[in-house]
Order: structure tokens, then sequence, then C-alpha cells
């Protein structure tokens, strides 16, 4: 068990972002006293950012440029910013947006983000596996949405096998509760066999990794900077992007809401994937005729098939 002092030389390599998302609203302990254990003001934990208007133009152009080239880094927005977009910042504000947004650049390199020391991190399960059957393997991941004077958040479970997207959430911030409401809204649905996600601190938390333990799902997290473990989900929001959010305008959350709605019944139910032999992914994935195999073989449908 970790000691109270051993506890706080943990907080020390926590920023305050990653100490809220440890928060449980639903604990017997009082946020309080959460508060208190985690060095955190009370207050705190109810702060929104304030984004000037500024801040915004360039978070809508980081988005168009990211959505079109997930492999930018900051060194390489910050360029594509000042020449396509007329907008001159520096790297650090590159930074510190792209982390407002959760984005993070989807090729190899150095691990230089924060690991959370509280959390545990499961290993990538997925090497070379197949997806062979509905909920066999879901993924899951959050995306930045552009507002028209502002911004949310989505996160959205997939089933690997079918691309059916299984559940989906919108929260103004990043915090923990949006993406607990998915799973759990997903699990009403369907259980996985096996649940990948990246290694965030909302992915990570007991909170949302007890929901998985609970069906007995195995749990399965990407290798920090490999860009193929969450290739499906990624392929998700390019196409969310471009088929939703870039062609309509969004004024609010609700405006959000219905768009997202409207998209992904369209989504699910009619639009033919060419990676699917043009069916679609709802046809997939409540086919009756489509059993679970325990002993996958290689198809169209393997993991390395966008």
């Amino acid at each position: 068990m970790l000691s109270w002092s051993g506890l706080k030389k943990s907080l020390l390599l926590l920023d305050h972002e990653t100490r809220v998302s440890l928060l449980e609203p639903e604990a017997d302990i009082s946020l309080t006293r959460q508060a208190q254990l985690l060095d955190i003001s009370r207050s705190s934990i109810y702060y929104q950012k304030q984004v000037s208007q500024d801040d915004l133009i360039a978070m809508r152009a980081i988005d168009t440029e990211f959505t079109k080239c997930p492999f930018y880094g900051s060194r390489r927005m910050k360029v594509v910013l000042e020449r396509d977009h007329d907008i001159d910042i520096c790297r650090e504000h590159v930074i510190r947006l792209m982390r407002l947004m959760g984005l993070e650049a989807l090729y190899p390199k150095e691990n230089t983000s924060k690991p959370d020391h509280l959390h545990r991190v499961y290993p990538y399960l997925l090497s070379k596996l197949v997806a062979s059957y509905p909920n066999h393997i879901w993924g899951t991941d959050i995306t930045y949405i552009r507002l028209a004077h502002g911004f949310c958040y989505l996160v959205a479970v997939i089933d690997w096998f079918s691309r059916y997207v299984v559940h989906w959430e919108l929260s103004p911030t990043l915090e923990i509760p949006f993406c607990l409401d998915n799973i759990r809204a997903a699990l009403t649905i369907g259980t996985p066999t096996i649940h990948n996600s990246d290694q965030g601190s909302h992915f990570t938390s007991p909170q949302y990794l007890d929901l998985l333990k609970a069906k007995e799902v195995a749990i399965s997290m990407d290798g920090r900077g490999r860009c193929m473990d969450n290739i499906f989900t990624e392929r998700l929001w390019r196409s969310v992007k471009y088929e939703c959010v870039y062609l309509n305008e969004l004024n609010t959350l609700a405006d959000a809401r219905l768009s997202l709605t409207n998209y992904f019944l369209f989504y699910n139910a009619e639009r033919p994937h060419q990676a699917l032999g043009y069916q679609t992914p709802e046809s997939l994935y409540f086919a009756p005729t489509v059993l679970k195999n325990t002993t996958p073989t290689p198809s169209m449908l393997s993991t390395f098939t966008v």
C-alpha cells in the first residue's frame, strides 16, 4: 500500500488537471476531504478556464490542420499556423492550446508527457490480433469539437469488428463524468471481450476500470507514442470532422448534440463502409449470423484494415 509520504511525492509529479481527474464524486469520502488529500483547493474543482477569442481562432485552425495531419507536433503546427492561417504564436502557446484540446501528435517519439503515477497502466493486448466478431474489441477515445464561440469534447466507444459506434457523449469540459456515463451506457448495449484505450487519466482511473472489471472485460492500453494502436477511433474522428462538424455551424453544445445525433444515426445505419464490403456498421454489429469465434483467422477485418 502506498504510504502518505509516498503519495505526497507522487503528487509532486502531477499537474492540477490530473489531480482534479482523480476526484471521485460518488466516493464515500467528501469532495472537500479528497481535495485536501490531493492538495488542491475546493473552489478550483469548479473553475473553468477562460479562452480568448484569438485563442479560439487559433484552436479552430489547429483542429483543421490536426485532422488533416494528425502526425503534426507543435513545431510543424506553429509553422503551418503562420504560413496558412496568418496566426503567429510561439511554440509554447501552440503546446498549451493543443493540450487544452487534448491533442497529441501521432508518431513514435520520446515520452515527454507526465504519467499518472497513481493509476495502473495495462499492457497493449491487440498486437496482430484480428477483430473476429461483434463485441470482440472495443476502442474508445476523446476528441475536440469546435463550436462557433467555444468548444466541447466528444467521447465514443467503437466496435472494431463492425465499426459500429456503440455509444457517445459530449461534455463542455474534460472532466471524467462524461466518460463514465458513456461506458456505463455502452455496457448496457453489449459487453466486449477486450476494451482498448490510451493511457489518459480518464481511462486509467479506478472509477472507469472498475466498470470494466465488473463485467470481466480484458483491459488493453495503447503504448505511448504508438500511432497505430487505436487507428479505428482516429479514423472515426476524421469522418466525424469532415462529414459533420466542418459542414455545420455549431453554435452551442445543444447544436453539436443534435448534429452528432443525426450523424451517428447515419454513420451506423446508412453509410456504407468500404472496409466492410460496403455494409453498414449496424447491419454487421447486429447480424444474427455473425457468431463469436474463439480461434480468429486473418480477414479483411483485422486491426490493420481501416
